[in-house]
């Protein structure tokens, strides 16, 4: 996995390559911004920008220094460059002063350069050229955003308006320098104007503030570039990406001649049946997906009412009865217990899990609440209860958290990654909050971040398919927040496979692609 820093982290881990590894600011400078020429280079599917024209908008600081860099690399490949300095002269300092003095020295070649000293003398110029890309070096990550939509003094504010302006007017491409201007790095939150972007190459490290709020639509696609400061100068990240090879890591084949109880077991408290409504649906969903995910055993404790229904829908589940005593004595058997999807929120439901929370039997398995069992916790107030058990996963959308956490839905999913530490910090068990990004926190690792995955994932009846491949993985043996980062990754993957449309995506079509999206990473036919 790759370390995802904030604005703070990012800056120690810049400080660090000074201080301990005496890299210079002027080396890390040179390095960011040939690599946004060369990142540039391959998104216009080039291998030169001889003859073309480049706008570079430059702040002050290091991130306008990049600008600088950027503006000589493409002079010397034969591009013609036009930039602004949104600030005057003097208040470049240090290696960015260096660059652009460097930068000014090419006037004596009659190079195709020029530099507008403001936002105002360069209007006259820059409107109607025929740029292929516009380079926003304007502010990098120190920028802090203190609130949705604040307000960005002059000339920032009309910088970003002009390359905004130009963006929709033209057909040139926006390149953002690190992260977009008007974005916060840290909370992804953006001022009342930010930088359109169809591609940032940001420095070193994924930034929260890219997978945030704003970040996304801002951001455009990301690259990272490499700057010479290795992973291993970072100092404990607080949150890392689930890749595909983390997935892969955490995804237990069976061994040859195995049986299948030693291929992980697994117990579901799911569905419901009442003269009102019947919800057998999450129930099968998640129980399919167990079985897909590679449990050996399944079995789904359910409304005698209902029962032909899973045994058409899930042949290869066994069929229990909804009553404590039947579920405490088959919880014995099982390795992970998962409570919740299409449970109800009769009082009868309630009751269930309030008395299921109290038994020693089920919570001395691994355990996992999703859905309805979620809304059981909040209601009945049983959240002091969770950090008595040894391994619980809590798997919320933003609207169940909200219940639990007693916030907001719009405060959590604004600063989800504090808002999941903070709960995990108050009762002690691991959580998978839903969302794009959907992110798992826990008492003892980092915040893992999962980005796999579409809208595909944005339809009913997809956290119960979740649920089951987490119960899965994790009844297989891996560690629950483990086996919630790989069931994540591929749950994604499988939304991605399951239609060609992500609008038209189904729970069930998803359910239909876990396979698809294991045997990919696999690669088994070669």
């Amino acid at each position: 996995m790759k370390p995802i820093l904030t604005a703070v982290e990012m800056q120690q881990a810049d400080r660090a390559a000074a201080e301990r590894f005496h890299i210079s600011e002027a080396c890390l400078m040179e390095l960011a911004g040939k690599e946004c020429v060369r990142v540039t280079l391959e998104q216009l599917e080039l291998s030169s920008p001889a003859d073309m024209e480049f706008l570079v908008v430059a702040g002050r600081g290091n991130n306008g220094g990049d600008g600088f860099v950027i503006a000589r690399h493409l002079l010397n490949l034969g591009a013609t460059v036009d930039l602004v300095l949104l600030y005057p002269e003097s208040t470049s300092t240090g290696a960015a002063a260096s660059n652009l003095a460097i930068l000014e020295s090419y006037f004596s070649n009659n190079l195709p350069l020029r530099i507008f000293k403001s936002l105002q003398e360069a209007l006259p110029f820059v409107s109607e050229r025929p740029y292929s890309v516009m380079f926003d070096a304007m502010t990098g990550t120190g920028l802090r955003i203190t609130e949705p939509g604040m307000a960005l003094r002059p000339p920032l504010n009309e910088g970003i308006e002009l390359l905004n302006a130009l963006h929709e007017r033209t057909e040139a491409m926006t390149a953002a320098v690190d992260i977009p201007s008007g974005l916060d790095a840290t909370s992804g939150l953006g001022a009342e104007c930010v930088v359109e972007a169809d591609y940032t190459v940001t420095m070193a490290f994924l930034k929260t503030g890219l997978l945030l709020n704003e970040g996304p639509r801002a951001a455009g696609e990301v690259v990272v570039a490499e700057i010479s400061i290795p992973e291993w100068m970072v100092d404990e990240p607080g949150c890392m990406l689930i890749d595909e090879l983390f997935a892969a890591e955490h995804f237990v084949l069976r061994p040859e001649k195995s049986a299948k109880h030693e291929n992980g077991k697994v117990l579901i408290v799911a569905g419901s049946h009442c003269e009102e409504s019947s919800m057998g649906g999450a129930a099968i969903l998640s129980a399919g997906a167990a079985i897909k995910a590679g449990a050996g055993y399944v079995a789904v404790a359910f409304p005698p009412a209902l029962a032909s229904f899973v045994h058409a829908a899930v042949p290869e589940a066994v069929v229990i009865n909804q009553d404590l005593n039947t579920i405490i004595k088959k919880a014995a058997w099982a390795d992970t217990i998962l409570i919740g999807p299409g449970l109800g929120r009769r009082k009868e439901s309630l009751d269930l899990v309030e008395e299921l929370l109290k038994s020693p039997g089920i919570t001395s398995r691994k355990l996992i609440l999703d859905a309805d069992a979620l809304y059981a916790v909040a209601q009945r107030g049983l959240q002091s209860m969770l950090a008595k058990i040894p391994e619980v996963l809590l798997t919320p959308h933003f609207g169940e958290f909200s219940r639990l956490a007693g916030t907001s839905a719009n405060e959590a999913s604004t600063d989800p990654i504090n808002s999941a530490r903070q709960f995990v910090l108050n009762y002690r068990a691991a959580i998978l909050l839903k969302g794009a990004p959907t992110l798992i926190a826990s008492p003892s690792s980092p915040v893992l971040l999962n980005t796999s995955g579409t809208e595909a994932l944005a339809t009913a009846g997809t956290g119960d398919v979740l649920s089951g491949m987490i119960a899965a993985f994790s009844a297989k043996g891996e560690a629950l927040v483990d086996a919630a980062a790989a069931a994540a990754w591929f749950h994604g993957r499988a939304g991605d496979l399951a239609g060609n449309v992500s609008s038209l995506v189904s729970a069930s079509m998803v359910l239909g692609s876990i396979a698809a999206a294991i045997e990919e990473v696999f690669d088994f036919e070669s």
